[in-house]
């Protein structure tokens, strides 16, 4: 097996989202909301959502961070090409969605083509009902 190292460094976005900031009043509403969009978008196919707040809690070793109250991810392709099968190893996207005291956090990774990233902090910020203090 060969380990090799991409041209960049992927960062992660991030959306603290407090309460009133938004309609939206669980996890679930999130995830249903991501769920739409990722259905609307030509490019996307939605492929699952997986419940990590569960999953880890399940685990006889299963530690949860202090604060969060529900996690999951929304897992979906919004690959509009596949030039090489390298690209693999970096699909299919996921969009992580939590619940903490405080309100909601996004997260996702940066993808390689900016018209995906472009989507995705679409879909994030359309969760604000007003811009948040921290974007």
């Amino acid at each position: 097996m060969k380990q090799t190292l991409t041209l960049a460094e992927y960062p992660l976005f991030t959306l603290e989202i407090e309460r009133e900031e938004t309609r939206f009043d669980s996890v679930d509403a999130i995830c249903a909301y991501f769920r739409d969009c990722i259905e609307l978008h030509r490019g996307a196919q939605f492929i699952a959502e997986f419940d990590h707040y569960a999953h880890t809690r399940s685990l006889p070793e299963g530690h949860i961070g202090e604060g969060i109250l529900a996690a999951k991810n929304v897992v979906f392709c919004l690959g509009i090409a596949l030039p090489n099968p390298h690209l693999l190893a970096d699909r299919p996207r996921s969009i992580g969605v939590a619940e903490t005291v405080q309100g909601f956090l996004i997260t996702f990774l940066e993808a390689p083509m900016p018209v995906v990233n472009a989507a995705m902090e679409d879909w994030a910020l359309g969760l604000c009902d007003r811009p948040p203090a921290s974007t």
